[in-house]
């Protein structure tokens, strides 16, 4: 888990380039906001990468009215799963609008990177012991995303341009993982009663190789025992509710039901702490990363 200095300042260090984006808003073509998140768990795509502990996040954005948008993300992430990080910073652009033949029909078109500074699998020691040193495994991401939404509908799918969250040769899989794709479906129906929203979420993720099978002995230093097949669907249900605290506007709190499919993969050595020392017998501390469990969020729009 990031420690609390570290979410913090990532925090402040967003929110102080808040005024930076005041030179956009001065002109009315240009939008910015910007949004401050506290979550009981960071679940991202069905998969927690907070090794189920609470974390702050933060974001700003830009629009400008031709469609085009652009932002910043962060969140603190564990390094029991991505070793050597603690905190992940998404960057992103795009452009999004609506077909003039159907006011409720949009599109939308991007790409997106997620960085985790100070991470990498090289920092891994159990794969130094099972393979050798690895020369890659930064867990530095990059997709490009095209969606389509129908009122409260969307659908979107994402295409990664790098290797997978560091899964590579190196690390371990028998081949790239370019090529991966994940689908995402998704609602948000506004309910009869102020400010509440019924939001729902289905994914499915395909990542284009697996792990090798004898790349990691078990604990009897035999062959892996390990699910080598990462694939698996994701679902969200749950509520949300937009309210003021006094003349405090913009926000929103919300409660959902996340998990995953797949627990032999991410219960076993996708949910193993690869930042603790084995024990004894080899074992190292691990958490099904995927339960299906509550979700709480508190957040503010800036």
């Amino acid at each position: 888990m990031a420690s609390l200095f570290t979410r913090y300042a990532l925090v402040t260090a967003l929110l102080s380039m808040q005024p930076l984006l005041a030179v956009a808003e001065e002109a009315s073509a240009w939008t910015a906001s910007s949004n401050l998140s506290l979550v009981s768990d960071y679940y991202a795509r069905g998969i927690s990468l907070s090794w189920h502990q609470p974390t702050v996040q933060a974001g700003l954005d830009i629009a400008h009215t031709s469609g085009f948008y652009a932002g910043v993300w962060g969140s603190g992430v564990s390094q029991n799963t991505l070793v050597g990080a603690s905190t992940e910073l998404d960057i992103y652009a795009g452009v999004n609008g609506n077909f003039s033949q159907a006011a409720k029909l949009g599109y939308s078109l991007g790409v997106i990177s997620y960085f985790y500074p100070g991470g990498s699998w090289r920092k891994y020691e159990g794969l130094a012991l099972d393979l050798g040193k690895p020369s890659g495994g930064r867990f530095t991401t990059t997709e490009l995303n095209a969606g389509l939404s129908y009122d409260w509908l969307s659908a979107k799918v994402f295409y990664t341009l790098s290797n997978w969250f560091g899964a590579e040769r190196s690390t371990g899989w028998d081949g790239s993982t370019r090529g991966s794709v994940y689908l995402d479906i998704n609602a948000a129906y506004p309910l009869p009663w102020q400010g509440w929203t019924l939001i729902g979420h289905l994914g499915h993720m395909d990542v284009s190789a697996q792990l090798q099978p004898d790349g990691f002995p078990n604990a009897n230093g035999l062959p892996g025992t390990y699910k080598t097949n990462p694939d698996y669907n994701d679902w969200k249900l749950g509520l949300s509710k937009a309210f003021n605290i006094g003349s405090s506007e913009g926000w929103s709190a919300g409660v959902y039901w996340v998990g995953a499919s797949n627990r032999g993969y991410w219960g076993s050595y996708g949910g193993s702490s690869f930042n603790s020392a084995p024990n004894a017998n080899g074992e190292v501390q691990t958490k099904h990363l995927n339960d299906s469990r509550l979700l709480f969020t508190l957040s503010r729009a800036l």
